[in-house]
């Protein structure tokens, strides 16, 4: 299922992972892994912030996903099925009109 994760990284843990290298290699290391198909990084409600689409192939998935962050960054995690504006479509037309 396309998935959406959002990690979102306090402040001090995110310096020292800058300061000690182990911001680049956890997400070094996510993208590797997950091989996402769309990935950004930004600021969001002032932390810093990694959103990546990627195909998360079973549920049960998500906590060796999530648990790098977790323990890396103290981060907050979210994981959002996701659907692209075909699959919108594609859905939409399933919907029967009333």
């Amino acid at each position: 299922m396309r998935t959406l994760i959002t990690v979102s990284i306090p402040a001090d843990s995110g310096n020292t992972a800058v300061q000690d290298g182990t911001l680049p290699r956890i997400m070094g290391e996510a993208l590797e892994r997950l091989k996402p198909e769309a990935a950004y990084f930004t600021t969001m409600h002032g932390l810093r912030t990694a959103l990546m689409v990627f195909d998360m192939k079973e549920s049960s998935d998500m906590p060796s996903i999530a648990e790098p962050f977790f323990s890396g960054f103290n981060a907050a995690v979210t994981f959002s099925p996701v659907m692209t504006a075909d699959d919108l479509k594609a859905g939409l037309q399933k919907i029967q009109p009333k």
